[in-house]
């Protein structure tokens, strides 16, 4: 076990009324009958046998049946509190599935929201999720405790994280609760993103609002690509209880129907929404350029290069992770892809890229990796000083954080500890590059 699930074990208890729904309902009639029939194996460990069996049913169908065939069983298998062969399972999909691979994080919601359903305390169903798929079984479980909590107010807000604040506490998991949390908040209000963007501005703390803000966009456009995900079924029973759920703490009206993207506008909501929310929004603005143009990544950093000036250096930053799924973490691929942009913008490009990489599994390394193959002095600089920020964010301590960084190349450490908040001063190039993109 690793520390930070030990951590996760002491974590405090919050306090949650989750109701336990059967696994039927997660599923459909045809769904429910193939989890009996898993569940037949015995205990379901063996994830390799299972993510077979899965493929070999659902692998040739495709959109919304494909994701509805796969999320079925996996979830149940969650729901019976095999949270990990859950996870393992959709790994081992993603292996002979390409399309389950590319949207392993929204599969891995609905690991999560299954398990947060399972009742018991956030802290407690956490450590049945790990970093696997962006973390996104943490980001269900949030779900979830939103779905079922009867009072949302100010003080529940700030609460639902506390377990993971503290010098002592891991931050990384604590980033993914709070992030969690702007999904979450997503649903309450029926995607109405600016009720759930003011629902975020009740955290009293500005970096916790901040990873609020980017779950909130992060829903936003998943439930306009992905409308049938699995977080769905959730929202779905989550309605026909909502009369009875006290909002008066967060009172921002009757909810509305909010346009969620806008064909006309490809860099809307960005265009529409207030100074404090831009970064947050331009961090995922790509995914909805995406959405609009097809997937073409040439044709989405030419609209990045028509963003505010500022905010052109984060567009490029969100199409960088972006990148990192359309080219299925290949390296080479990542890196013909980042350089159809403007030069200028090129290693902001690299800079959401690694950051995405090492997002996906918690690794460094695998950030480390992709900035050795970097050519450009500058593509090199923003790419380590990405790897430094999520360092900083996976290690408390200025001696674990320097570990992490140690392997870089020597030329490159200083950025990497400089993004890891281990030293005060950047090299200097990475300082000229850094002003630049603040001036605009």
């Amino acid at each position: 076990m690793s520390a930070a699930k030990r951590r996760l074990g002491r974590a405090g208890a919050i306090a949650a009324c989750v109701v336990l729904v059967g696994a039927g309902l997660l599923m459909g009639r045809n769904d429910f009958h193939l989890s009996r029939w898993i569940s037949r194996l015995g205990t379901p460990r063996d994830s390799l046998r299972i993510a077979q069996l899965l493929y070999e049913r659902c692998g040739r169908l495709g959109g919304e049946p494909k994701v509805a065939c796969y999320a079925g069983p996996l979830d149940s298998v969650a729901a019976r509190g095999e949270v990990r062969v859950a996870i393992g399972t959709l790994e081992r999909i993603g292996a002979l599935d390409r399309d389950v691979k590319r949207d392993a994080h929204v599969y891995a919601h609905g690991i999560g929201i299954a398990a947060g359903k399972r009742g018991g305390d956030v802290a407690r169903t956490f450590a049945m999720c790990d970093e696997r798929f962006q973390s996104g079984c943490y980001h269900g479980v949030i779900q979830a405790y939103f779905a079922a909590a009867r009072t949302i107010g100010p003080a529940e807000v700030n609460a639902l994280c506390e377990p993971f604040r503290g010098p002592g506490a891991d931050r990384w998991i604590r980033f993914q609760c709070v992030h969690g949390m702007g999904h979450g908040l997503e649903m309450i209000y029926a995607h109405d993103l600016p009720k759930s963007l003011a629902g975020c501005d009740y955290l009293n703390d500005d970096w916790d609002r901040r990873s609020c803000y980017g779950g909130a966009f992060m829903e936003n456009i998943v439930n306009v690509t992905m409308p049938k995900h699995p977080a769905h079924q959730l929202e779905t029973h989550m309605a026909a209880d909502m009369p009875g759920m006290d909002m008066s703490g967060m009172d921002h009206g009757a909810a509305r129907a909010y346009k969620a993207v806008d064909a006309a506008d490809p860099l809307y909501p960005c265009s529409s929404v207030a100074e404090k929310y831009l970064v947050a929004c331009y961090e995922m603005q790509t995914s909805v350029i995406l959405y609009l143009n097809h997937g073409n990544i040439g044709a989405a950093a030419k609209t990045c290069d028509t963003a505010p000036l500022r905010m052109r250096y984060v567009c490029y930053q969100s199409l960088g992770r972006d990148i990192s799924s359309y080219a299925l973490q290949d390296h080479a691929r990542s890196i013909a892809m980042c350089s159809l942009g403007t030069p200028r913008y090129r290693p902001w490009c690299y800079f959401g890229l690694v950051k995405n990489f090492i997002d996906l599994n918690a690794r460094a390394s695998d950030g480390l990796a992709l900035c050795r193959e970097l050519t450009g002095e500058a593509d090199k600089m923003k790419c380590y000083e990405a790897v430094g920020e999520q360092v900083g964010t996976l290690r408390n301590d200025a001696g674990p954080r320097r570990e992490l960084c140690a392997p870089a190349e020597p030329a490159y450490l200083d950025a990497c500890l400089f993004g890891a908040r281990v030293s005060p001063t950047a090299p200097a190039l990475l300082a000229r590059l850094n002003a630049e993109a603040a001036g605009g």
